[in-house]
């Protein structure tokens, strides 16, 4: 099991500045969509040369373009590149392409998605390495949001892709979450608007890690 964290800032420097404090406590280093919208793919450079060790993750939600756009962030050293599952089978085909020719892994991110166990079935059937349940940020109203009744149910029809399991996750909840069994547990604001980010990201990593 590992512990991404999401980086849900606009700024490079904000996210490096945040990296600083919580490692070694994190798996993977997810360069949130904001951030990528904004500093491109610069970002997965810089975060890759600064934290070499850590795996780095471009949340690009990739709807089209599956090939060339994920090709981009993986000559920038990005490790794992997010595909939305609401995309058709052949941007999601090509994007696993791009991953396998750059030994690296594409992820499918099934928010949005309206049959999720059926997505799921489908995604993994075309090569996912991992395909992540994921409760929206405008819809988290406080306490456990996290979608674990929606993790267990794709976790029945998956045969190889790994699972991982985002939204409203915290501290308080985190053991939880874990006993679900997601292979990645993704944590944004639990993390980032913690008053002690490095202690939580430490709780969070320990409990993962048992």
């Amino acid at each position: 099991m590992e512990l991404q964290v999401a980086l849900d800032c606009r700024d490079l420097s904000e996210a490096l500045a945040v990296m600083e404090e919580i490692y070694p406590y994190v798996d993977i280093a997810e360069l949130g969509t904001p951030l990528m919208y904004n500093e491109g793919t610069r970002a997965v450079r810089e975060m890759k040369k600064a934290f070499p060790d850590v795996k780095v993750l471009a949340d690009m939600k990739l709807l089209d373009g599956g090939y060339d756009i994920a090709k981009i962030a993986y000559e920038e050293g990005a490790d794992i590149v997010t595909v939305a599952g609401v995309t058709n089978d052949s941007v999601i085909a090509r994007a696993v392409e791009a991953a396998r020719e750059f030994g690296k892994e594409c992820f499918v991110d099934l928010i949005s998605v309206d049959d999720i166990v059926q997505r799921a079935a489908e995604v993994d059937a075309l090569g996912a390495d991992c395909i992540g349940v994921h409760t929206s940020h405008d819809t988290i109203a406080g306490g456990n949001q996290a979608p674990t009744k929606d993790l267990s149910r794709i976790k029945a029809v998956i045969k190889r892709a790994r699972t991982s399991i985002s939204g409203g996750i915290k501290a308080e909840f985190i053991d939880d979450i874990v006993s679900f069994g997601p292979d990645v547990v993704i944590v944004g604001s639990g993390i980032m608007l913690a008053e002690d980010k490095r202690g939580t990201a430490k709780m969070i990593y320990e409990a993962i890690h048992g």
